[in-house]
């Protein structure tokens, strides 16, 4: 099967992307095996609590997201109108999902109103649900042709991985990808997993094991290059369908991104006074400061396929750039660093500050 940029394209006589209407008639049988299926696949501990299955193209997931993500790219129909958030985790998910939502969503949902506002209520990951995480399971057989245009959803995928209607020319859906500096995104996802396995009753993982798994590629959706250079080709080929946004960059102008997502959501704001007030209200109202002193995510849970459910606090630590230097030893960065020029070059694209 011919490829671009490692993303199948469908050849004669094979088969199309799911039509709409038929998804929720056909998940059930036509996901029934994928469990069977990637419990056949290769598994090893790594960078996370649970095994990491590894996928025929060389990306690592749970039990629990590679089925779902299966399921989604066998079921998941998307339209033209669709907009996916795409990170590896700990990469901003939380925050890009709340401006995403609060800019595309600002007409029925004004920013300014703040305490009425879906984000105030709500845990960002309810408001931008995740294909693999929140949306599809093999006992499940969701119906989302109800839900308002443009439809919101988030994945971990790496491109090559997207569900086929996504890839698909005919669906013109579009894609924001949020990449963050290697470092701080694995600092980050130490923190997030050392969370979790103490609440599971496991040891804690030292920063030195969790930077080897990192570096051989053993995290969840990753290799970490291989997904950000995956979605920097997409990007390249098509801007109009592939926006790629810099972790470090949105935190040090966000009313400038915001505007970015606007118009590439097809929403844009204007020039004006009333414009830039309201562009202001989205940054006011997701921002880390008060997303994270919200009742709902101080004290609010997320569920996720399999029954799972994770305190929303857990996805609030600092958000700033350049923590990576209080926990990881000069060495580390430095081979990580190392890596990362070796991995990125002759890509055009740059990670430097």
């Amino acid at each position: 099967m011919p490829t671009t940029q490692g993303h199948p394209i469908p050849g004669p006589g094979a088969d199309p992307p799911p039509a709409e209407a038929e998804t929720t008639t056909n998940n059930l049988e036509l996901c029934s095996h994928i469990p069977a299926m990637v419990s056949s696949l290769p598994s090893s501990h790594g960078l996370f609590s649970l095994p990491l299955y590894r996928h025929a193209q060389g990306w690592h997931a749970s039990h629990v997201s590679m089925v779902g993500a299966m399921a989604a790219d066998a079921c998941f129909a998307a339209r033209p109108t669709d907009i996916l958030v795409v990170t590896l985790p700990k990469s901003g998910t939380t925050w890009i999902k709340s401006l995403l939502f609060a800019t595309v969503r600002r007409g029925e949902h004004p920013p300014a109103a703040a305490a009425d506002h879906p984000l105030s209520s709500s845990g960002p990951h309810e408001c931008v649900r995740s294909l693999e995480n929140q949306v599809y399971a093999h006992d499940e057989a969701p119906d989302l042709r109800g839900l308002p245009d443009p439809r919101l959803f988030a994945t971990h995928v790496p491109y090559a991985a997207l569900p086929r209607s996504v890839a698909a020319a005919a669906a013109g859906c579009k894609v924001v990808y949020v990449c963050r500096d290697p470092k701080d995104t694995l600092v980050s996802f130490w923190h997030f997993q050392n969370r979790i396995r103490a609440a599971r009753g496991q040891e804690p993982l030292d920063v030195d094991a969790a930077a080897g798994f990192f570096c051989d590629g053993v995290s969840p959706f990753g290799p970490y290059w291989d997904h950000v250079l995956g979605y920097w080709r997409a990007h390249r080929d098509r801007p109009d369908r592939v926006l790629f946004l810099r972790y470090e960059q949105m935190w040090s102008d966000p009313a400038a991104h915001v505007r970015r997502l606007a118009e590439f959501a097809g929403l844009p704001f204007g020039g004006g006074d009333r414009d830039a007030d309201e562009v202001d209200a989205v940054v006011r109202l997701c921002s880390f400061e008060r997303l994270s002193g919200l009742e709902v995510n101080r004290a609010g849970k997320t569920r996720f396929v399999g029954g799972a459910a994770l305190d929303n606090s857990y996805f609030f630590r600092r958000g700033v750039v350049g923590d990576w230097v209080n926990h990881l030893p000069v060495e580390t960065a430095r081979r990580i660093d190392a890596i990362t020029e070796a991995k990125f070059k002759g890509s055009g694209l740059l990670l430097t500050m």
